[in-house]
């Protein structure tokens, strides 16, 4: 088994636009003939669009974007701008009058980092579907959907620290698996394989790491939490070939990830999802994808700490 690059699996462009001074973003999936897609939301607050379209029930075979972007439900219209564009292109069903795309969306929480009225809007979601489509520029850090992304904020902003997106895959003979996450948790991030911390909660001088959980604990009487806009979102690609309905339990699969690097994970202050894409034709173990699949997300999880760089008065792991 050998790492590659996430842009690397299947007919899938990947688009990101971000507004730097504001401190939030879209990054946007787009495919021309369609991507076979599956969804699995664990976290009780997800800001979300089209989401019914990926259960197995519903009549859809095929999607034609994903849009992961800041913004909370302000950034949802987004996806109008996405349409826009794939409509533009003619990418969609005929409906004989035009092309309706099909484009789901799940949104971060951001508003607390840079300018709380600036969101992702249709001209930014037109700009990183144009991207995907014409010059492809997904980046690991603070690009696109992770703009704007924080984790470790029970204790409020100040003792936070700065992540992004971050992305892995690897090839095992002619099966590919890979993931792209946004990290925006509520809770600390840790290696999976050693179980370090390497980031979330800081002590209140801001020279060491304490834990989100204790922290939690330790709050008798239970305190409402401020700041209840979190939620971690990701989409996991493959090569091999599934329907809607193993996707969703690839998805599925796929949050293991989330909590073997995340603690607490999928609280009712997170909206944390999990998209799952087929866009190919490689036969291959459900399992062993499902698998696959959480190992990249924790691997993805660290590159979104890695990769990112101190924003907004927030440091990044790499700066401390």
């Amino acid at each position: 088994m050998c790492e590659i690059p996430v842009t690397s699996i299947g007919p899938v462009g990947i688009g990101q636009a971000e507004n730097r001074e504001a401190g939030t973003g879209c990054t946007v999936f787009v495919s021309r003939e369609g991507m076979r897609a599956g969804l699995d939301v664990r976290g009780g607050g997800p800001a979300s669009r089209e989401s019914q379209l990926l259960n197995p029930l519903m009549a859809a075979k095929v999607i034609h974007g994903i849009v992961l972007a800041g913004g909370s439900a302000y950034g949802l219209g987004a996806a109008n701008g996405v349409m826009a564009c794939l409509e533009e292109r003619q990418i969609g069903y005929d409906v004989s009058v035009t092309r309706v795309p099909l484009v789901v969306q799940s949104d971060i929480f951001d508003l607390t980092v840079g300018d709380a009225f600036v969101r992702p809007d249709a001209a930014m979601g037109y700009e990183a579907a144009r991207r995907a489509l014409e010059a492809p520029n997904y980046r690991d850090g603070n690009y696109g959907a992770g703009c704007g992304a924080t984790v470790g904020k029970i204790a409020g902003m100040e003792t936070c620290m700065k992540t992004g997106i971050g992305s892995y895959a690897v090839q095992l003979g002619e099966l590919k698996v890979g993931a792209v996450v946004v990290l925006n948790a509520l809770g600390d991030i840790f290696d999976w394989k050693c179980g370090r911390q390497i980031a979330g909660l800081r002590t209140e001088d801001k020279s060491a790491f304490r834990s989100t959980s204790d922290f939690m604990k330790a709050s008798i009487p239970a305190v409402e939490n401020r700041f209840t806009g979190n939620t971690t979102v990701a989409v996991v690609l493959t090569n091999a070939c599934f329907d809607k309905a193993p996707l969703c339990k690839i998805a599925g699969m796929a949050q293991d990830g989330y909590a073997r690097s995340i603690r607490p994970v999928h609280t009712s202050v997170d909206g944390d999802s999990i998209y799952a894409v087929s866009v190919g034709e490689v036969g291959a173990d459900q399992d062993l994808v499902g698998i696959l699949a959480a190992e990249v997300v924790s691997e993805a999880i660290i590159r979104a700490v890695e990769k990112a760089e101190s924003a907004y008065g927030y440091p990044a792991a790499a700066d401390l």
